[in-house]
């Protein structure tokens, strides 16, 4: 489990690119055969990836969690990005195809990841936030998500947000997470831009095709750095700190938040013309 600390907005505007991608980005998760996870101290978030090959994957508590079993005390979300797989959990078998997203409750003690076919591996994103209560482990099907629509042609944002852990989705502690498609020739991911110091986010990017790249924008709306982002890598975004991106192609990312509310729409609006 590799350790992160996040920069505060003081020291976050005397880094240069290369200290902005240490603190701010996780890169080199998703390895075929491997659980792999970061801890970042700020909210207590814990980041991860799961891709069985052959042979399922365990999920094992880390020395760093100083628990029992990894969901003693937290929650977890997953999201598989890739083939279909399965998740079992405490004995029951969850099938997951792609943008299939799982809630498991704390308290679970036994979690393995499966992969349909070795050719096709799942590839599935996990996020977990401590949890002060239990919630029952739930799954939904992509099929079964209401998109909401959001974004024009004209400003080269038209995409489809899907909520999948929220108050009115999967219930959880204080997980929310969903995710969000671009149509072909919007790049612009959140514009305009908002941050919300009540809650943390984190932003995993996906299907990023392998030529192409996001530009992930950050900072106080008044001093912005970005941040250039490839497939299948993450970025964690303080409470002050906009998150915004655009592509050279579009892409997903997968929206996940933890922290003093579950209210989607808590955010705090920066219009267009403030940003520097």
């Amino acid at each position: 489990m590799r350790l992160y600390q996040m920069a505060d907005a003081v020291r976050y505007g005397l880094m240069n690119t290369e200290e902005l991608r240490e603190t701010f980005l996780l890169e080199g998760m998703f390895e075929v055969g491997e659980i792999e996870f970061a801890y970042v101290d700020l909210d207590r978030t814990v980041i991860g990836s799961a891709v069985p090959g052959k042979e399922a994957l365990t999920l094992e508590t880390e020395p760093e969690l100083r628990s029992e079993y990894f969901l003693e005390r937290r929650e977890l979300g997953v999201l598989n990005v890739g083939g279909a797989g399965s998740v079992m959990v405490d004995g029951k078998s969850f099938e997951m195809g792609k943008l299939d997203c799982l809630y498991v409750g704390r308290g679970s003690k036994a979690v393995t990841f499966s992969s349909k076919s070795a050719k096709d591996p799942a590839y599935f994103y996990l996020l977990s936030y401590p949890a002060h209560a239990e919630y029952p482990t739930a799954m939904v099907k992509f099929a079964d998500l209401q998109g909401l629509q959001l974004g024009a042609a004209e400003t080269c944002n038209k995409r489809t947000i899907y909520k999948a852990i929220c108050k009115d989705g999967i219930q959880s502690c204080q997980l929310v997470m969903g995710f969000t498609l671009l149509e072909s020739g919007s790049d612009w991911n959140t514009m305009p831009p908002h941050t919300h110091m009540r809650r943390s986010e984190v932003y995993f990017y996906f299907d990023v095709d392998p030529a192409h790249r996001v530009l992930h924008l950050m900072g106080p709306p008044d001093a912005t750095s970005h941040l250039v982002v490839a497939d299948k890598e993450v970025v964690v975004s303080p409470g002050w700190s906009i998150h915004a991106g655009v592509g050279t192609k579009n892409y997903a990312f997968c929206w996940g938040m933890g922290g003093e509310n579950q209210a989607y729409g808590d955010m705090d609006p920066v219009s267009i013309a403030d940003l520097r």
